[in-house]
């Protein structure tokens, strides 16, 4: 879903403040983002809203609700990367955005968004999933700029008359060995390095990567070794759901990086999905409000809304993924069942889970002795792989 170019920190008076980690990581990191004051109060509703929002977050099946309650007339803007969706955000003509990790941190360091008053967000409560609170990439010094949306993983998609059984390694898409050369395929973005460092943090552990976010120039470099060994045996790379959906329906595919939704509408007994040993990566989103917003008070009443379990729920059914509002699962047999196919309520499976995450030069693993690599050098690195 995302890309993009890391942005200078903005001129305007900056504080240090401390990320906490996620995903296992408790460790402190201390990183300079603009001082912007949050929201103290709710005022009375502006009229508007404009959204920056992935197709199928923003439907008049529970818009046309919002906007009959509150007043505030929802103007959506679909965007296909989180490149997009940092410059849509950036221009100052929106007020709120849907945003993925690999996107959010990036818009906390320049300034783009606000930290959020958790008080004036009542839904924001104990149903919104552990795992999706107090992330590093939406989190800075306790502070959340973001309200959970909802998540999923990145899965090894296979084809079973294929392979004969799930594979239990992501071995057969980055070896050379792999039976399946030339029928491969992975997602085409700079954040996919992150699934390259994933997969050398359990094989290699001798180059000590403990986040797949935070590399230093040699884990970077390793990485990119490893991409371009990959290179060698991959059929294609996707960022075209459907380009995807159609090359693995029609044979030219037999693995490759998937997500569960995608599994889900290939519509085929023989395509299936699996979480290799090694974990993996994923995306959770979360609604960010824009420092430059003329509708804070749509925007709050906005992620409130959405945070209740139904219309949470809905989003998460239309879009495809797991809830961020576990309360929706036991509403009724079909909330239930599509909990379970996404692993909404489960927090194991998630734990072997590494949220997209903007890379930064301060590392987010909470080294101090080494700069780590920035999204621009990731967005570099990942031009020369692909040749």
């Amino acid at each position: 879903m995302k890309a993009g170019k890391l942005a200078k920190i903005s001129l305007l008076a900056v504080s240090v403040l401390i990320i906490s980690g996620c995903s296992g990581n408790n460790s402190g990191v201390s990183i300079e983002v603009p001082d912007i004051p949050m929201h103290e109060a709710l005022g009375e509703f502006e009229g508007e809203l404009n959204i920056v929002n992935w197709s199928g977050f923003v439907e008049p099946a529970w818009t046309d609700k919002f906007t009959a309650d509150t007043g505030c007339v929802v103007k959506p803007r679909v965007a296909g990367t989180s490149d997009e969706m940092v410059t849509l955000m950036r221009t100052g003509q929106y007020d709120i955005v849907s945003a993925s990790g690999d996107a959010a941190l990036r818009l906390i360091v320049g300034g783009d968004v606000q930290p959020l008053n958790l008080d004036l967000i009542p839904n924001f409560s104990d149903d919104i999933a552990a795992g999706m609170k107090g992330n590093i990439y939406d989190t800075v010094n306790g502070k959340p700029y973001g309200v959970p949306i909802g998540r999923g993983a990145n899965l090894l998609q296979y084809n079973e008359d294929v392979t004969n059984g799930a594979p239990e390694s992501w071995d057969v898409v980055w070896e050379l060995d792999t039976p399946y050369k030339g029928k491969i395929t992975a997602y085409d973005a700079p954040i996919y390095i992150a699934d390259a460092a994933v997969y050398l943090m359990y094989h290699n552990p001798e180059l000590g990567i403990k986040n797949p976010y935070a590399l230093d120039q040699t884990q970077l470099d390793a990485a990119v070794a490893l991409l371009k060994q990959q290179n060698q045996i991959i059929g294609e790379y996707w960022s075209d759901v459907f380009a995807q959906i159609g090359s693995f329906t029609g044979g030219n595919t037999v693995v490759g990086t998937s997500w569960e939704i995608l599994r889900k509408f290939a519509a085929k007994e023989n395509i299936k999905t699996t979480l290799p040993i090694e974990g993996s990566t994923g995306w959770y989103d979360a609604w960010l409000v824009s420092s430059k917003t003329k509708n804070i008070n749509c925007a709050y009443a906005w992620m409130d809304y959405t945070s209740k379990p139904d219309v949470n729920g809905a989003i998460a059914m239309n879009f495809g993924m797991a809830p961020a509002n576990i309360a929706f699962c036991s509403s009724s047999e079909k909330a239930q069942a599509h909990c379970d196919e996404f692993f909404a309520e489960d927090e194991e499976f998630f734990k072997k889970i590494w949220p997209w995450t903007t890379p930064i030069e301060t590392c987010v693993d909470g080294r101090k002795d080494v700069k780590c690599t920035s999204f621009q050098e990731w967005t570099n690195a990942w031009a020369t792989i692909k040749g």
